[in-house]
């Protein structure tokens, strides 16, 4: 006997060999993901037991990373009311860093923000962006209209497992850190995003201006644009996909002026940046994700499979917010997998805080591909 299943439960009715392929590829990633080391520089990170995480560990004091400090130096200075492209290239050189190329200075949004904020401004805005992201996956994760496929049924998984990620933008230490700003703007555009035909109809406004600033502090949101303006084509929305091109040939300019101001602060001996095209691996991928997010308490053997089921319960959500995560998610992972050094990990935190709703899909989406691997096919009777 079979049961009716949900419109939006993807793996239901596939094909016996092809949910047979997928489950074969699934253990695969989910045994080497198990296996491979998560490191966070030349030598294997290792991630503390969940036991050590809860009681702490005695004796230990981590100190500000390299990168926070001249963060916190250049904010200090540009609220003194410095040239930021001056401050980047002094600052740089004190602490034998590249200048070159352009891309190795960030970009000045966050400085120029923080520096306004100041470090309570900063704790206010911070929790107005967590709880944002909260409401806006709240109403996302809802009941759709006009019969379209929703989330509501895992509603409260998903904005329990949202908390638990998007509460790491609340550390005040990484306030001064571009991806974890960019990060949480990015799954507020992914919440607020409705393509043509959901829930209130076409809404993309809201989400555009979030992913606009979330690109205006960190580069690496791009991805994310243009897989909104790839979707869009795709969907034949051609003023969403106007609206999200619109923005990457801004933001094309505006870099193109970035790199021109940091191109006049380079001398003749500054240094040239180490290559980002690194070919880490699944090692990279998961190193990324692991160590800028709060899976980092768990062992690896633990951690690493979790990220695989995020995704999966991601691709098993049929409907275009699971579409769009897959694809995302999936081709961020590729990018780290390719580019990016080993001390590049906090690039994970531009993708980690929306990723752990695919957990709360990722149950029902096991089951329905199981049933379509070993069911037996329905035979029709004959009557005559």
């Amino acid at each position: 006997m079979t049961t009716s299943a949900a419109a939006d439960d993807r793996f239901a009715h596939w094909p016996r060999l092809r949910a047979r392929l997928l489950l074969f590829a699934l253990m695969a990633m989910l045994i080497a993901s198990a296996l491979v080391p998560i490191k966070e520089g030349k030598s294997a990170a290792k991630t503390p037991s969940l036991a050590g995480n809860i009681f702490g560990m005695k004796g230990v004091v981590w100190p500000r990373d390299d990168d926070l400090v001249l963060y916190d130096v250049v904010i200090e200075r540009v609220s003194k009311g410095e040239n930021y492209y001056q401050i980047a290239a002094e600052e740089h050189r004190k602490r034998n860093y590249p200048l070159r190329p352009g891309l190795a200075v960030r970009l000045p949004t966050l400085a120029y923000i923080d520096a306004a904020l100041g470090e309570p401004g900063q704790r206010i805005v911070a929790l107005v962006l967590m709880l944002s992201v909260l409401a806006a996956w709240w109403q996302r994760l809802g009941p759709e209209p006009r019969g379209e496929p929703g989330g509501l049924q895992h509603r409260g998984i998903g904005l329990a497992l949202l908390f638990m990620s998007a509460a790491l933008g609340l550390n005040h230490d990484y306030f001064v850190l571009h991806e974890m700003w960019a990060g949480m703007l990015l799954a507020l555009a992914f919440g607020l995003h409705r393509p043509r035909g959901g829930a209130g109809g076409r809404r993309y406004g809201a989400a555009l201006a979030a992913a606009a600033l979330a690109l205006a502090i960190r580069e690496l949101a791009l991805p994310f644009v243009a897989l909104m303006a790839a979707m869009a084509i795709w969907r034949r929305d051609w003023k969403e996909a106007a609206a999200w091109s619109a923005l990457i040939a801004v933001f094309l300019g505006v870099m193109a002026v970035h790199l021109h101001l940091v191109n006049q602060q380079v001398l003749p001996s500054d240094g040239l940046s180490a290559p980002w095209l690194a070919l880490r691996g699944l090692s990279g991928w998961l190193s990324n994700l692991i160590l800028s997010s709060s899976l980092h308490f768990l062992p690896h053997y633990i951690a690493g499979p979790l990220v695989m089921l995020m995704i999966f319960g991601w691709a098993g959500w049929k409907s275009p917010a699971g579409d769009f995560a897959t694809l995302l998610y999936l081709g961020y992972g590729l990018a780290f997998m390719i580019v990016g050094r080993w001390n590049n990990f906090y690039w994970g935190a531009m993708i980690v805080p929306g990723m752990y709703i695919g957990l709360a899909f990722a149950p029902r989406a096991a089951n329905s591909l199981l049933r379509s691997c070993f069911d037996k096919p329905r035979t029709r009777v004959s009557t005559t």
